[in-house]
């Protein structure tokens, strides 16, 4: 069984990738599923359930004898220039950047890493495969939060004003529980898809370290030091989650697929412009943060 949910893991990245890299367009139908499951070597089951996942994150829609349809706005906007609103960036193009530099140095703060694992196995994937040209060093630093705290979301949902029930306070344990899992799968699939990069010998340098911290983040941050940062809210939605025993729990979740990230650059001749201080400053929280929490 865990062999199996390993896999469907694998596939629902590799499947979020392609949609988010545009492979899979708004309003296309992806391969049936009998397709999928030969592809991917797994049972039509294994693929349904992936499915599913991708319908309950916003990815797709899916109607009885029409198969599965890429939603006409995906939680990750595809990299089509023309297609992103005004002062709407996606996040595929800014790792891309980062990667185009003989040093990748990016620092991060986020609540699960999903979605920069996604364009991290997308990078470290087009590197083998010699689609673009290896860095000589990767230098990532991610503050997640830690253990130690309750997190505000993914809560079981209860009518307003009412006083939750035994029942409910286990199924926000059982949502946590999965949190955190999710937390430690993407965190640990990133970090290895890096460092295996310098397994191989592809990369002479891979340094991945992960700062458990005891703060909720409200939004998402990702800094190239010195040159450009791109923030976003976390959107607090009403959505059934699937569980791995395919029950379902009706919950006030985030979705960090979905947000809306503004990009802000450094501007060398001008200290005083709005992305030359978003930059310092929040390069100053994050060093901060890491120092205050990675010295206890």
């Amino acid at each position: 069984m865990s062999e199996e949910r390993g896999k469907a893991a694998a596939i629902l990245a590799t499947l979020r990738s392609r949609i988010a890299e545009g492979e899979y367009r708004p309003g296309q139908n992806l391969p049936p599923q009998r397709a999928l499951a030969e592809e991917f070597d797994v049972s039509r089951d294994t693929i349904q359930r992936v499915l599913q996942e991708l319908k309950t994150e916003g990815w797709i829609e899916a109607r009885q004898g029409s198969g599965s349809k890429v939603r006409a706005t995906p939680p990750i906007h595809v990299t089509t220039p023309s297609k992103v609103p005004p002062g709407r960036v996606a996040l595929g193009p800014f790792i891309a950047r980062a990667f185009a530099q003989p040093t990748v140095e990016l620092d991060v703060f986020t609540f699960t890493s999903e979605s920069l694992d996604t364009h991290m196995r997308v990078q470290a994937e087009a590197i083998r495969s010699e689609q673009i040209p290896a860095p000589e060093r990767i230098m990532l630093r991610i503050l997640l939060p830690s253990d130690e705290i309750e997190l505000p979301y993914p809560r079981a949902r209860t009518p307003k004003g009412a006083t939750p029930t035994a029942e409910v306070q286990e199924l926000d344990r059982i949502l946590q529980a999965r949190t955190r899992e999710i937390i430690r799968r993407h965190t640990s699939s990133l970090r290895n898809a890096l460092r295996n990069l310098k397994t191989d010998a592809l990369v002479d340098e891979v340094d991945v370290r992960v700062l458990e911290v005891p703060l909720a983040p409200t939004h998402k941050l990702y800094l190239r030091r010195g040159v450009e940062g791109l923030m976003g809210p976390y959107r607090i939605v009403e959505r059934t989650i699937l569980m791995d025993d395919d029950t379902e729990i009706d919950a006030w979740d985030v979705l960090g697929l979905g947000s809306t990230l503004i990009r802000l650059v450094h501007d060398e001749g001008d200290p005083h412009a709005v992305g030359s201080v978003f930059m310092q400053s929040w390069q100053e929280w994050f060093d901060a943060c890491w120092h205050r929490y990675g010295s206890c």
